[in-house]
């Protein structure tokens, strides 16, 4: 007898019921099968190298594929499983890259888009963009721009395009409010600030959507490498602000697609 999945007949039943609509319950059947959920396993086309065992159904599973931190890698290291995830996805991002790892990756894999700047990499066979999605970025200060472009350059390899607004710290809290119609409409804010991690509160009280702070290692010798900041934003006032790790502006945009792919 053929195994029925008790997850697909639970959905149709409450559909039956009227315990879900049919639009929820479309949501829930083109979701994958949850392993808590069935008894079937998870699909495992793990891709095994050297060292490296690649998430390439990721993806599938959670809506976000597997990306590369570079950071303590090799430049071979780097480079194999960058192509390797491109040729099995279709697609591949690389974060906090070395300079080597960069060079030896521009030589090996023409296609990547490089960002030296963030030490960012990335390449699709074919991008998907979403443009009904309203992203926006808001960065204090120049020297947040680092961390501000891995979190726009993360979302653009997702298919968004995120609106870019920087150089807008509390210092001169004016060029904020002044271009408060260009984010005020979106449908997740990510906030990037160093020194006292202030900027998150204010504009968590200007917009009603998710806010997503990201502190960074901006400031003087008591910022603390951003701990100051870090704080600073679990501290808001501002109630419902999600905070990242220090200079995690990755982990901001994956928190951002997550969200819009909830709506």
């Amino acid at each position: 007898m053929e195994k029925v999945d008790l997850n697909i007949v639970r959905i149709l039943e409450d559909y039956k019921s009227g315990r879900l609509t049919a639009s929820e319950a479309a949501k829930r059947l083109a979701r994958p099968t949850s392993p808590v959920c069935n008894d079937s396993p998870v699909t495992d086309n793990d891709i095994e190298l050297p060292g490296a065992v690649l998430d390439v159904d990721r993806e599938k599973r959670i809506g976000f594929p597997e990306a590369i931190y570079g950071a303590g890698k090799s430049p071979q290291q780097l480079c194999e499983i960058f192509i390797r995830l491109l040729e099995a996805n279709g697609k591949a991002l690389a974060t906090r890259c070395s300079e080597e790892g960069m060079n030896m990756l521009a030589a090996r894999c023409p296609r990547a888009n490089i960002n030296r700047s963030c030490g960012l990499a990335w390449a699709v066979s074919e991008i998907e963009l979403r443009p009904g999605a309203r992203i926006a970025i808001i960065a204090a200060g120049t020297s947040d721009l680092p961390v501000a472009e891995e979190a726009a350059l993360t979302l653009e390899f997702c298919g968004y395009t995120p609106e870019r607004i920087y150089d807008v710290g509390v210092a001169g809290i004016h060029r904020l409010l002044k271009r408060a119609q260009r984010f005020q409409n979106a449908d997740v804010v990510i906030v990037v600030a160093g020194m006292e991690g202030a900027l998150p509160s204010v504009v968590g009280g200007l917009v009603g959507c998710p806010v997503i702070a990201v502190p960074t290692s901006i400031g003087y010798g008591a910022s603390f490498n951003g701990l100051a900041a870090l704080l600073g934003m679990l501290n808001s006032c501002s109630a419902g602000i999600t905070v990242v790790n220090i200079d995690n502006g990755f982990g901001a945009a994956a928190a951002a697609v997550r969200i819009i792919k909830g709506l």
